[in-house]
């Protein structure tokens, strides 16, 4: 098991338990992985906040002490490293992000040369040479690497996004959260020059204000905006901008779920969905797949996390997949979600079909959630617990094709996520307490 390493890179308290150590040892890592036979070409982004010199300094440091040549794009979506380590033929990329966390967070996320999320079979290595289990060697003399600031490369993932937009925004009326984060570099930018008039909030980050009560994780001022403002619709990114939720013309909620609905049916309609499917992850909601059966769309549901999402795309070509949580994956462009990209699709759509976002996703009707999370001695040993098993088989009963359950460990906690979706949020409370209930009861 990785100790690092989870599925989105290394995370963690800047300073505490993500330290400069660590830091410095993955740029050497990198550096000398990828650099055996010539200069490794490294490129490293960040988003806003304050920690982020600190990391993206170390990663440096380290990357030239192992003989790299290293590319510092600044402030910066991750997607858009993705993107310019495939345009301009870099070995890896970095990006320093702790995605929608708190400020004092922060992380290392590694894409290989295709500008795929790193193996893991690499990121058990550089774990291996952080805890002093391996060495490697370092350069010497003209080995010795060196720093290029690189702040073009931001405009070249810019003309790239406006490349794939094939209708003028003009006269559509938008309203951005950009989360004090990295969708500042660009997000108005970008849209604003396909035509659309482009109001902002949370647009100034000073370091500690990243994803604070704002974003896509705290949308309620953006709603609020456009449902007072007149706005055609409104998009909230994450700290990394690598997700997107959006908001309708009546200021309600538009998820990720609702995102795959307008842009899959879309694709299906215009025989873009190849195979005819598109990849969700088991937090989906009922009223998608319902949604999706009533249009003849097929679907596959991969392990909650966007790698798992990619890594089933990758594997059988799928055109669209992504999370509840706003990551989604258009996999003619990218290998890895992005928020900006979505937000030119969602535009494109409303564009071409002369629809609203209410109007496009008319036909879809989200069931109730509830889920909550219950701490366990041990998350693997309560899962096999056979009365658990039999509780859970009562309530599945209990809900038929009205509704599901679902029982699953957290990835990072010892905890157990126990989640209902019915047809009233009553039934939802009234099954998920039957589970929770249960085992506190029985200890486990």
């Amino acid at each position: 098991m990785a100790k690092y390493f989870g599925t989105d890179g290394a995370r963690g308290r800047a300073n505490d338990t993500l330290t400069l150590d660590m830091a410095v040892k993955i740029g050497q890592y990198v550096g000398w992985y990828y650099g055996k036979q010539r200069h490794a070409k490294i490129l490293i982004g960040k988003d806003t906040r304050l920690s982020g010199d600190l990391f993206e300094m170390a990663l440096a440091a380290g990357a030239c002490a192992a003989g790299a040549k290293v590319y510092l794009l600044g402030v910066c979506p991750t997607p858009s490293v993705s993107f310019l380590i495939q345009k301009e033929g870099f070995d890896c990329g970095i990006m320093v992000s702790a995605s929608h966390n708190p400020y004092y967070d922060n992380g290392i996320k590694l894409f290989n040369g295709s500008g795929m999320k790193m193996n893991p079979s690499v990121e058990a290595e550089i774990e291996a040479y952080i805890d002093g289990e391996r060495e490697i060697t370092m350069a010497q003399n003209e080995q010795i690497g060196n720093v290029i600031p690189w702040h073009e490369g931001l405009e070249l993932y810019e003309s790239w996004l406006k490349s794939l937009v094939t209708v003028d925004f003009t006269g559509m009326n938008i309203a951005l959260d950009l989360a004090n984060g990295s969708a500042t570099s660009c997000a108005k930018e970008v849209l604003s020059e396909l035509g659309a008039t482009v109001e902002v909030i949370h647009s100034s980050p000073n370091g500690i204000n990243i994803n604070t009560k704002c974003g896509s994780t705290h949308p309620e001022a953006l709603q609020e905006m456009v449902k007072e403002g007149g706005y055609d619709a409104g998009f909230a990114f994450d700290g990394d901008a690598d997700r997107l939720i959006a908001v309708n013309e009546d200021g309600e909620l538009v998820t990720g779920d609702h995102i795959l609905y307008i842009c899959g049916c879309y694709m299906h309609d215009h025989s873009e969905l190849n195979e005819n499917k598109v990849v969700t992850t088991v937090m989906s909601n009922l009223g998608l797949y319902r949604a999706f059966d009533r249009r003849g769309i097929l679907y596959e549901q991969t392990q909650v996390g966007d790698k798992y999402v990619f890594e089933c795309m990758n594997a059988y070509n799928y055109s669209i997949g992504g999370e509840q949580s706003g990551h989604i994956i258009f996999k003619a462009h990218a290998n890895t979600g992005d928020g900006l990209l979505t937000a030119l699709k969602l535009l494109e759509v409303m564009k071409d079909t002369g629809k609203s976002l209410k109007q496009l996703s008319a036909d879809l009707f989200i069931y109730p959630q509830l889920l909550i999370n219950v701490e366990v001695k041990d998350k693997h040993a309560a899962l096999e617990h056979t009365g658990l098993a039999e509780e859970i088989r009562k309530v599945e009963e209990a809900l038929g094709k009205e509704g599901r359950i679902l029982v699953r460990p957290s990835g990072t906690e010892p905890l157990v996520r126990v989640m209902v979706e019915a047809k009233s949020d009553e039934l939802c409370e009234r099954y998920v307490h039957q589970i929770v209930d249960y085992i506190k009861e029985q200890g486990l």
